[in-house]
């Protein structure tokens, strides 16, 4: 992509994109405003580093301030926050999206959000995160394998099926940790599996949080796409990537459902250590408690105690006391308490 220059007076951070017959590629934004004044002008990609820039830049490409009324209003980073889809005036389409990534070495889920607004074959986004929906979508524009739309419309497409691609590749990692996470639960290694679970139930709920919006966005999509064809069905790809992102929510709830019982079980497991613990503890308390007994009433030297004066009373009082000990100790054994 081609970086804007000073002179234009935007960030040199926005890039520009233009459809040349079919294929995509990097212009100057001078050329991009030149092709608008032709007949049948070509859809245009603009990629802002700031959404601060939306208004200027659309402003040079002749779309009314108007037409961007939603998009412009408030402030730059105001997309960040609320999940939206609206119809601005004109035709145009502005949508703010969470997107999904994960880092495989920490197992974290980490959310960003997009902003797009179509107008008048022209659109515009912004990206805040570490998502890359935008590089990955600019790999993909030129490919064989994509929608069947054309001008600012089949970025647009694109960008859904990378947000949606990139959902899924989060949900078969956490796939893959709840499935070793599962194995440690039920092996024999000490390991406290606990915490992990924990974990990987925040970071589920992360991801859940993003797509939960994300599938209201995509019902109000597929809407709109419907209205747009005059009361036809929407089209087949955004249908099955609607019904793609109810499945993954659908997944990423099992996997909750399944660390739930896991937790249950890791719980379980505690528990029942902790009984097998107290039962040892008791045994070994009630065979000490012998010798402490038998030691404490010989300890309270009273002056008439017959066995005191037995030649063979120390060694008998020591041998019973380790009987009675050995007795104790094979009828614990027996029962599963040692």
């Amino acid at each position: 992509m081609t970086h804007l220059t000073a002179a234009s007076g935007l960030s040199s951070d926005v890039l520009v994109w233009i459809d040349n017959g079919g294929t995509w590629g990097p212009v100057a934004l001078d050329a991009a405003v030149a092709s608008r004044h032709g007949r049948g002008a070509p859809g245009i990609w603009v990629r802002l580093h700031d959404a601060a820039e939306l208004g200027s830049v659309a402003e040079r490409l002749g779309i009314p301030a108007e037409a961007l009324r939603r998009s412009t209003a408030g402030g730059p980073g105001t997309h960040a926050t609320h999940p939206h889809l609206e119809r601005l005036p004109g035709g145009g389409t502005y949508l703010s999206i969470p997107t999904l990534s994960y880092v495989e070495a920490t197992q974290d889920v980490l959310t960003g959000s997009l902003l797009v607004v179509l107008a008048d074959n022209v659109i515009f986004t912004c990206e805040e995160g570490g998502a890359g929906t935008l590089e990955a979508a600019a790999l993909r524009l030129n490919s064989s394998d994509v929608p069947a739309e054309s001008g600012a419309r089949l970025v647009l497409a694109v960008l859904l099926l990378e947000l949606v691609g990139a959902a899924s590749d989060v949900e078969l990692s956490l796939g893959e940790a709840v499935a070793d996470t599962e194995d440690l639960v039920f092996s024999a290694s000490p390991a406290d599996p606990v915490q992990r679970i924990y974990s990987l139930k925040r970071e589920i709920a992360e991801a859940r949080h993003a797509l939960v919006p994300f599938s209201a966005e995509f019902t109000e999509l597929v809407a709109h796409d419907e209205d747009a064809r005059r009361g036809g069905e929407a089209k087949p790809w955004l249908l099955r990537l609607a019904k793609s992102v109810d499945r993954l929510d659908r997944r990423l709830e099992g996997h909750d459902s399944l660390l739930a019982d896991m937790l249950s079980a890791s719980l379980s497991r505690i528990s029942v250590r902790q009984n097998e613990d107290m039962r040892k503890i008791s045994a070994w308390a009630a065979i000490a408690a012998v010798p402490t007994l038998v030691a404490g009433v010989y300890g309270m030297n009273f002056r008439h105690m017959p066995e005191l004066g037995w030649t063979w009373g120390y060694p008998a009082t020591v041998a019973g006391m380790a009987l009675a000990c050995f007795v104790l100790y094979r009828v614990f054994k027996r029962s599963g308490w040692l």
